[in-house]
């Protein structure tokens, strides 16, 4: 992949600098929950791509919901369910939307997205037990479970994969494949990565982890799957596309996941963009147009040519 940026340059200073005041910091008091959600919600405006696609709101068991659509022909019948990120603790709708969008764009797929409930003030299961909701009422609707893909970036890569070993332990219908941008995989914070890049990562921070991951998980064992589904089970998993930044303290969460897969006799594609950052693809910048053509390069790929030649 090609160099975006380095880490002299003034935009990865400045992206530094801007999330060390927002989410670089560890404080959850309810004043800084306020602030660092307002100020998610109000980037999702300047980063959503403004033309060619159509919301629709829904609710769904309480949860709300968005349905987007691209603005042109394309198969209704195919869907991607995609999980917002934010560290279990921010993300709403409007912050969903940057990557639903560009996922509706550039794949030609019907998106649904859902806000569903954060910590501290809802601690886990609270979004695992929404994700099932969201899930159930789709299979409820009428959706093949072969006919969705199962997307989520972050927090939201973690839930993703939480839901997907859920679904597979059940011994229900699952995903045709999953879309994982910089999942967090492994709760303990124990990778190398978070040594070797810290001064590098414009975005996250090892306080900051391990102050969210405290809000969701409480007290309980951080290294049963339930949290870091990379020590759960990966057999039948579905071929997986991981997408993963050079600067970040959670790329070993993605390269261990893809080792973990494919070990497991799954299919799964591990791309590490040379100068990304933590989920760079919502951002309105070359290198997540390219990552973005990728995911719609796979997408085509799985429904089309099966995944076996992937």
């Amino acid at each position: 992949m090609a160099i975006l940026q380095n880490l002299s340059d003034p935009f990865m200073k400045a992206l530094k600098a801007m999330n060390q005041i927002s989410t670089g910091q560890t404080s959850l008091t309810k004043e800084d929950l306020k602030r660092q959600r307002s100020s998610m919600e109000r980037a999702s405006r300047l980063a959503t791509p403004p033309l060619g696609i159509s919301t629709e709101k829904r609710s769904i068991g309480g949860i709300e919901a968005e349905w987007i659509r691209p603005d042109f022909i394309h198969d209704p019948t195919q869907i991607i369910l995609y999980c917002h990120g934010g560290g279990y603790t921010c993300g709403g709708i409007g912050y969903a939307r940057i990557l639903a969008s560009k996922l509706a764009l550039h794949t030609g797929t019907d998106v649904l997205s859902f806000a569903y409930r954060l910590a501290p003030e809802h601690p886990y299961p609270a979004a695992f037990e929404d994700a099932l909701t969201v899930w159930d009422d789709l299979m409820y609707q009428g959706c093949g479970a072969s006919s969705v893909i199962l997307a989520g970036d972050s927090a939201g890569g973690n839930l993703a994969l939480t839901l997907m070993q859920h679904l597979l332990a059940a011994g229900r219908k699952t995903p045709q494949a999953l879309l994982l941008f910089s999942p967090w995989t492994d709760m303990t914070v124990s990778a190398p990565s978070y040594q070797t890049h810290k001064e590098e990562d414009p975005i996250l921070s090892y306080e900051y982890i391990v102050s969210v991951r405290n809000a969701y998980a409480g007290d309980a064992d951080v290294a049963n799957p339930r949290f870091s589904p990379l020590f759960g089970d990966f057999s039948g998993f579905p071929p997986t596309l991981i997408q993963v930044g050079e600067y970040e303290i959670l790329q070993d969460d993605s390269t261990r996941l893809a080792e973990k897969i494919n070990e497991a006799g799954g299919r799964a594609t591990l791309q590490t963009y040379e100068g990304g950052w933590h989920v760079f693809q919502q951002m309105p910048v070359p290198l997540a147009t390219q990552a973005m053509r990728d995911v719609g390069g796979y997408v085509q790929g799985i429904r089309y040519k099966g995944w076996e030649k992937l």
